[in-house]
């Protein structure tokens, strides 16, 4: 449990400055809700949203995998996918003149994590039901 732990921790940090991030652009163009038709304003609710939609369920999946009895180091790279592949794909959307390259490997990485520990949770519970 001590290394989804660290995930979690890492990860929620992540949040809470992409959240910062976001609201301080609302200040600065004195935008309240939506977009306000602003590019730069529109990728930085995509990037937090995206946040916030994949990382609960992959950390969820994390913390499953680690208490099932995975090898640390499996735990390491599920959870290091995870925390590289969201920084990746937070760099790629945030920026206006878009590199495709870090918002591919975000989301690859990111579903590498997730479909990893969904395969393994799914393998386990197989062969721990005979």
């Amino acid at each position: 449990m001590a290394i989804s732990s660290l995930y979690t921790s890492i990860l929620a940090f992540v949040f809470v400055f992409l959240s910062v991030y976001t609201l301080r652009l609302r200040r600065r163009l004195r935008i309240g809700i939506g977009d306000g038709g602003n590019i730069e304003m529109l990728r930085a609710m995509r990037v937090h949203s995206n946040f916030a939609e994949y990382v609960p369920l992959a950390l969820i999946a994390l913390f499953m995998v680690e208490t099932s009895g995975a090898s640390y180091l499996l735990v390491h790279f599920l959870g290091g996918a995870l925390l590289v592949g969201r920084i990746s794909h937070a760099y790629g959307v945030s920026k206006i003149k878009e590199n495709f390259f870090f918002r591919v490997t975000g989301m690859a990485l990111t579903f590498t994590s997730i479909l990893s520990s969904a395969i393994y949770l799914l393998t386990t519970s197989i062969f721990q039901m005979r």
